[in-house]
């Protein structure tokens, strides 16, 4: 399978920022806050740079959650831009329960067309779009395509259906919308995980949904709505119904329902 040149720089950069945050989670974690009260890290900052590094010789822009944001007026006339979050889920990254992630995706127009998600603490890293195809791998393996391993669409749900969600972030809406899960499938188990690591478990068919009706942004989102939508699955907007756009004028998302292909054809 050829992956394009610029997508494995992207997974390359991924792998290094990776090891870089692992290193840091083994010695000394630096805390800050920003001014919106989230957590801030070292190794959000170092991540950071080491994707920025590998990304911008490339030459398409780059819209990630530790670097200053271009104002909309220009992003608007983007056709094409990297979104990326050097470190998903800091607050489980501070707390040391290893749930986190590095995110990056590739937009064109409003839509992801190829993402990956990057688990250090496992050495794992999840890749692809609907040209690619989504595989996975470890991260010693990632130069040796024929150790990579495809993953194929699933088109049945698991008995019990399992909703996964986060583990920082419940909601009443969420614990409305599992209520009105539980009346269709009669049957539901739910798991909490931290950051966009929920994808790995919508791609590997081990969740059927995963809702959110909490704050996200852009760069928590995008890479896992490429590999899900390769899957045959969707991520939409939970009040339109609409498959989630990006580079908004506001990088805020709404909230918004993950569905495997298989929870698709079930409960169309």
């Amino acid at each position: 399978m050829l992956i394009k040149k610029k997508y494995l720089t992207a997974i390359h950069a991924a792998i290094e920022a990776s090891k870089e945050i692992m290193r840091i989670y083994n010695g000394v974690i630096d805390l800050d806050y920003k001014e919106d009260g989230s957590p801030l890290t070292n190794a959000d900052l170092a991540s950071s740079k080491i994707i920025n590094d590998y990304l911008s010789p490339i030459g398409f822009p780059i819209t990630s959650e530790e670097t200053i944001h271009t104002k909309y007026k220009e992003r608007s006339s983007w056709e094409n831009c990297w979104c990326v979050d050097p470190l998903d889920g800091t607050k489980e990254f501070v707390s040391r329960n290893g749930e986190f992630a590095v995110n990056i995706a590739y937009i064109e127009g409003e839509y992801p067309v190829f993402g990956l998600i990057a688990a250090p603490v496992n050495e794992e890293i999840i890749f692809g779009g609907k040209e690619e195809g989504v595989f996975t791998c470890s991260f010693r393996d990632v130069s040796e395509p024929l150790k990579w391993k495809k993953i194929q669409e699933k088109s049945s749900i698991n008995n019990p259906l399992n909703m996964i969600g986060s583990r920082s972030h419940p909601s009443e809406l969420g614990k409305k919308y599992y209520e009105d899960v539980v009346l269709l499938a009669k049957s539901v188990e739910y798991i909490s995980k931290g950051s966009s690591l929920k994808f790995f478990d919508l791609a590997n068919g081990k969740a059927d949904v995963y809702p959110r009706f909490a704050p996200t942004m852009e760069w928590d989102i995008a890479a896992g709505q490429a590999i899900l939508e390769a899957l045959g699955g969707e991520v939409i907007n939970a009040i339109e119904g609409i498959r989630l756009r990006y580079n908004k004028e506001d990088l805020t998302n709404p909230f918004f329902i993950a569905k495997t292909k298989g929870f698709i054809a079930k409960y169309k």
